[in-house]
Parts: C-alpha cells; sequence; structure tokens
C-alpha cells in the first residue's frame, strides 16, 4: 500500500512540471500579409514586431507570441488556411471569397475591412493602348493566377468584348510576381500590368508607365481569419479585430510615420530598396478603413463568375464575421 503511494506521488511530481511548462507556452498566433502598402496594416505590425515594439503584441498580452509570414497573392495565404499552418492575414477579397466558397464556408471569414484603392492598370506609354479595343493581342500582367487584380483584368477585358482563357485568347493574362514585373515592362516583354501599391507608382516613376483605369474606390484588402481559429480564441479574436482598427486609425493620422515604416519594412522584406518618395506617390490612391460589409463582396463574386471563377451559386451569407 505505502509502496502504491510512493510510486503515485512520484509520477504526479513528474507530470506536475510538465502541465506547467505546457500551460506556461504562449499561444502562436501565425499572421500572414504581402509587401504592399495596400497591406500598410500588416506591414507597420510586422515591422513593429521586428523592432521589438509589436502593436499587435502588445495589445493581445504576453500570453501570445506572433509569428509573421510574407505572400505574394492571396490563393498561396489561402493554402496555408487550408493546411491549417496560417490563422490569421491580410488578403484581397477575390482570394477570401475564393476560399470561403471552395471550403462551403467551413474555413474563412473576413472580420474587418483594411484598404480600399491603390489598384490600377499600368500600360507601357510606347504599347500603342490609346483605348480599350488596342488591347487586342497584348500581354497584361497580375500579380497571381485568381487574385484579385487577375480576376479584375479578365472580367474588365471580358466587358471589352475579349475572349481571354487561361492560356491566351484575344488579350494574353500572364500571371507574374509583382518584383518580377518591372524588368518585363522595361523590356517590353508585356504591354501592361493590373497590380496595386506600391508596384503602380513603381512602374510610374521608374518605367514611365501611365495609368490607364484606376479603381479608386474599389475593395483592395481584408483582414481575415480561420473559423477554427475564431472559434477557439473569441476572445483574442475580438481584441485582434480592435487592435487592427486601431492601428488603421493611427495610419489615418500619421502618414508620415506611418510612410516611414512602411519603407523600413519593405526593405526588409524584399531587399530592395523602396524610395520614401515611391511609397508618397502611392498613398492618395489609398483609402484605409475597418468598416465592412456583407454587401461589398457581391460585386467581387459576380466577377469572378463571369470569367469562370466560383462557377455555380455561391453563398457569402457567413462570409463576414466581425467579432463582438
Amino acid at each position: 500500500m505505502k509502496k502504491s503511494l510512493i510510486v503515485l506521488l512520484v509520477l504526479s511530481l513528474w507530470s506536475f512540471p510538465a502541465l506547467a511548462a505546457d500551460e506556461g507556452e504562449p499561444l502562436v498566433l501565425r499572421f500572414g500579409h504581402f509587401p504592399n502598402v495596400t497591406h500598410a496594416q500588416g506591414v507597420i505590425a510586422h515591422g513593429l514586431s521586428r523592432q521589438g515594439k509589436g502593436w499587435f503584441e502588445e495589445r493581445l498580452g504576453p500570453g501570445v507570441k506572433i509569428e509573421w509570414f510574407v505572400f505574394n497573392a492571396g490563393p498561396s495565404a489561402m493554402e496555408c488556411f487550408f493546411a491549417k499552418t496560417l490563422d490569421v492575414t491580410y488578403v484581397g477579397p477575390n482570394p477570401s471569397i475564393n476560399a470561403h466558397l471552395r471550403s462551403k464556408g467551413e474555413e474563412v471569414r473576413v472580420i474587418a475591412g483594411a484598404t480600399n484603392g491603390g489598384a490600377a492598370l499600368v500600360v507601357r506609354k510606347d504599347s500603342g493602348i490609346e483605348k480599350a479595343e488596342d488591347f487586342r493581342g497584348k500581354k497584361i500582367a497580375t500579380p497571381q493566377f485568381g487574385n484579385t487584380q487577375d480576376v479584375s483584368c479578365r472580367a474588365w477585358l471580358k466587358k471589352q468584348g475579349f475572349n481571354v482563357t487561361q492560356v491566351g485568347g484575344d488579350v494574353f493574362v500572364a500571371p507574374t510576381s509583382n518584383p518580377d514585373q518591372l524588368a518585363l515592362f522595361q523590356r517590353g516583354d508585356i504591354d501592361g500590368v493590373w497590380t496595386v501599391e506600391p508596384w503602380v507608382s513603381t512602374l510610374l516613376l521608374k518605367a514611365d508607365g501611365r495609368v490607364f483605369l484606376d479603381e479608386p474606390d474599389s475593395m483592395t484588402t481584408v483582414l481575415a481569419a480561420r473559423v477554427a481559429f475564431l472559434q477557439e480564441h473569441a476572445d483574442l479574436a475580438k481584441k485582434i479585430a480592435q487592435a487592427h482598427a486601431e492601428l488603421t486609425e493611427w495610419i489615418r493620422q500619421n502618414p508620415a510615420e506611418a510612410q516611414k515604416l512602411i519603407v523600413e519594412e519593405l526593405t526588409a522584406e524584399t531587399r530592395r530598396e523602396f524610395p520614401l518618395d515611391l511609397v508618397e506617390a502611392s498613398w492618395p490612391r489609398l483609402h484605409f478603413t475597418s468598416e465592412i460589409t456583407r454587401e461589398s463582396f457581391e460585386s467581387f463574386l459576380a466577377a469572378a463568375q463571369s470569367v469562370g471563377f466560383l462557377k455555380g451559386a455561391g453563398d457569402l451569407s457567413q462570409l463576414v464575421d466581425v467579432p463582438k
């Protein structure tokens, strides 16, 4: 009897430290964004984390550790949602809609708005493009197949009467990562680019590009989260949304400081120098807002379906879920 009691006591002593260590470990929040000015909140927050002055860390508390992940475009980020390797991310509306419908509403929720505007179609001045009809036979780059600008480009070209397929058609749409677009544009290998800031201003200032079509009011970036994460950490999700709203307001109130932080972080992430005047040039095209409604996604769904994406009826009734 005494021997059994001693064994039980020893086992208890062994197990207690392990339990305490598990409980003492911080929750790892895996947070994503793109290296774009349209993802200003993510870029700035990542930069502040890098400096040890984390915006989200200070507001979420010491029990949360943030790991940042940088993506070129939305489809890649959404694949990480499906793989359960990412919890929250800044992303474009089209990839969030696509992932939501693909998972039958089980994987993705949009918890806040982030940025409107900042997207444009830029053409080479020597491309011969002066009007919509001139795009026939031209080659237009977008950041990634199926991302927000890719869908917008294909939908707009279709409205102009062009037949655009995934591999060709009247106008060739070429998914190309943002950093690679400049050299192709300068060499004349592509005639135009439908992209977002700061890449729009990069093409204007460094390659003598010209804005053919601007999207000043279009929703560009939202804040999305995995459904399972929201269900398991409802209180934390509320804090994330609140911290995001506060950061959005800070950006609006402090443009000069925000631009400086963006330049520093984009340089660190891309390992390419981002001149301050490039970010300053992009700023007037951007409208930062944490407001979001489900209705604002309907036009994106219609555009995607018009060019063969998201076929069939799509139910967006659960897509927007602002933590309360």
